[in-house]
């Protein structure tokens, strides 16, 4: 074997895992041998890149760079991960309430409604490729979301109307993003505007329910400064009483050019949702959650010369998160109204990153660093109940705190038709120690209407702050609980060869190692230990065909096989989506789509019975050099399909609603 090969194989040795590594090290190198060969394979110089996209340009436009890769913008031609971008426009077409109704469409992204897929505002967890939910790093605008207490992110308290796009990886992004096992989800706030006068929208719709979602925004220039200004508020009684949900969100976005190499910004947001969680009456219990979010993201961007740039961005991130849940009074646990338990996670985090950019010839090589330091103020009361017949205490307090750094370095380095993204990554954090996440990738422009992708990354996720410094009701905390950790490689293909087609294919294995699994104490409760194995491989399609007399059609399908089951009791998870839109600018726009997910849940109570079908229509009524009127209409569930996890959450049957939007 070449020399250069097996020194680069070194480099990827994780001390800590030596075991691992040497397990895999075979497999390894064949993919990156492969990776460094796709030169070749590809044939350099036979032909310009410019040329090589012209056809996959009737399907996606090579100019909307993704940024969360290497954390600087590139063009999809050159990213060897499987990506996927949702922009505003498309949210809009949509009709999309949250962020959770958004990413229920991309294929490989598993999303859990807690209240029912279809319950305005409904919390949610995501899964990625059959992935846990806390091996989902979701940010907004490079801030991470996670909370702190449980590692999982909510997704129903960031405004859906401020956003400019959602980029997600899937797969681990730990060799930029640190603790990411199952993938990212980089949700992307709208930029301040470039024009003098002011220009936004202003949104009203009305639905059953009594459901209600109210926007308006702003963007524009004065001088040096730009500004964008958004207020949003959502309001549902939700398919019964138990499953209400209101939200009040604001957020404000400014750059100042200070000179033409320097552009400061700042951005503040907040967001204040309620949620009735649900009754759930073998338990005799009603739960309901409000959430209380703040956030501030300062920026400043240098440009030091035409080859080399400088970024730094600081931010404060509060999030504050009470569960209450009290009797229903049907005997069991207390008389009506009575107090169960009541969770308060308050976590306050500040922190920020500095990278530097450097571009010349081929190369795009980053260096950055990230600092976060956070604190988690946890407090569980227990009603008379839970006292009396479990031992609860009337009150569990605790505070622990985290700092975490992290520095990372890649380098794309675009060979005409190929495409070689090496990176890496060192993270310490005061809990768990320090961690390695080396990845190599490769994208090949395989003639004018092919892309070939492969990549080899190594990818952890951080046990939240519950489980090793915090404990919960009868959860002690385990102070030597480690990450877990994945070897992670995938390959795929984005192609037009077919006439009028477009297909994107994408196969999958993730090896886990240290796995979080729960056990018994001594004393009865319970811990986090690291145990065992587990693997998910699997693959995923999408197709999309070019408008014929205004139609179009598009769908798409995942499937996973887990080992051994998750929690769920799954092994065999899958889901597809298919529609059909109708796009004629003189007539209205209108869209027939299908969800269906099979969650393969060891569970009597869940329900996988058929698709839920939604429609969406818009027509422009109104035009002219200023204002443009849009009235639309969405039907959701439209054909009374169950899809459900647990009997007391079931999806809500038919609703439709509508309303208009006016811009200017």
């Amino acid at each position: 074997m070449d020399k250069t090969l097996v020194s680069r194989c070194k480099l990827i040795r994780i001390p800590r895992l030596p075991g691992c590594f040497k397990k895999r090290a075979g497999i390894v190198c064949v993919l990156i041998f492969i990776i460094l060969a796709a030169p070749a394979l590809c044939g350099i110089g036979t032909a310009g890149a410019e040329e090589d996209m012209e056809v996959l340009r009737m399907f996606f436009e090579e100019e909307d760079l993704f940024t969360s890769v290497t954390r600087t913008p590139k063009p999809i031609s050159q990213i060897a991960e499987n990506v996927t971008i949702v922009t505003a426009k498309e949210i809009r077409k949509m009709n999309a309430r949250t962020v959770a109704e958004v990413l229920n469409r991309i294929p490989g992204m598993f999303v859990n409604f807690s209240q029912g897929i279809g319950t305005p505002g409904s919390t949610s967890l995501l899964h990625v490729q059959g992935s846990e939910d806390m091996h989902v790093l979701v940010l907004v605008d490079g801030v991470p979301w996670n909370s702190m207490a449980g590692g999982t992110a909510e997704t129903n308290n960031i405004p859906i109307g401020m956003i400019e796009r959602i980029e997600v990886i899937k797969g681990p992004a730990s060799s930029s993003w640190g603790s990411a096992l199952g993938g990212v989800v980089h949700i992307i706030t709208k930029s301040p505007g470039y024009a003098s006068g002011p220009h936004g929208s202003v949104q009203v719709s009305y639905g059953e329910n009594t459901t209600m979602d109210h926007r308006a925004e702003a963007s524009g220039r004065s001088g040096r400064l730009g500004y964008y200004l958004y207020a949003g508020r959502q309001d549902s009684q939700g398919p019964d009483d138990a499953r209400y949900f209101e939200k009040h969100s604001l957020f404000s976005k400014f750059s100042y050019t200070a000179s033409s190499r320097v552009r400061l910004g700042a951005s503040l947001g907040y967001s204040r949702p309620d949620t009735g969680l649900g009754d759930y009456e073998p338990s005799d219990i009603i739960s309901q959650g409000s959430d209380r979010n703040l956030w501030v993201n300062a920026t400043a961007d240098a440009t030091i010369s035409r080859e080399l740039s400088f970024n730094l961005s600081l931010f404060r991130l509060e999030q504050k998160s009470t569960i209450t849940s009290r009797a229903l009074g049907l005997g069991y646990v207390g008389e009506e109204g009575e107090l169960f338990q009541k969770s308060i996670y308050d976590e306050a985090a500040t922190g920020g990153t500095a990278k530097l950019v450097w571009s010349s010839g081929v190369h795009t090589a980053v260096l950055g660093a990230d600092y976060s330091s956070g604190k988690l103020d946890q407090t569980i009361f227990s009603g008379r109940f839970p006292q009396n017949y479990f031992g609860a205490p009337a009150r569990l307090h605790t505070d622990p705190d985290i700092e975490k750094t992290g520095v990372y370095l890649n380098d794309t380095i675009a060979l005409d038709k190929v495409s070689v993204t090496p990176g890496i990554r060192y993270d310490y954090s005061s809990i768990t120690g320090s961690f390695l996440s080396p990845s190599l990738g490769a994208a090949c422009r395989a003639g004018k209407e092919t892309i070939l992708r492969g990549s080899v990354a190594r990818g952890f996720t951080s046990p939240p702050l519950s489980w090793t410094s915090g404990g919960a009701l009868f959860l002690d905390p385990n102070p030597s609980l480690e990450e877990e950790t994945a070897w992670s490689f995938q390959a795929g293909l984005e192609s037009a060869a077919l006439p009028h087609v477009w297909v994107k294919t994408s196969l999958f294995r993730h090896e886990i190692d240290d796995v979080f699994e729960r056990e018994t104490t001594a004393d009865g409760d319970a811990m986090f230990v690291n145990k065992g194995e587990s693997r998910r491989q699997g693959a995923e399609i999408e197709i999309e065909t070019l408008p014929f007399y205004h139609t179009s059609f598009r769908a798409g399908a995942a499937y996973v096989n887990i080992d051994p089951e998750n929690d769920y009791g799954a092994q065999d998870m899958y889901m597809f989506n298919i529609g059909a839109v109708y796009d004629n600018p003189a007539l209205l726009r209108a869209e027939l789509f299908g969800h269906y997910i099979n969650w393969d849940a060891a569970s009597e109570y869940s329900s996988e019975d058929g698709i839920i079908w939604n429609i969406n229509a818009s027509r422009l009524i109104y035009a002219d050099e200023n204002i443009k009127i849009e009235l639309f209409l969405t039907g959701r569930n439209i054909f009374n399909q169950d899809q459900y996890l647990v009997a007391e959450n079931k999806n809500p049957g038919r609703w439709f609603g509508g309303g208009f939007r006016l811009n200017f």
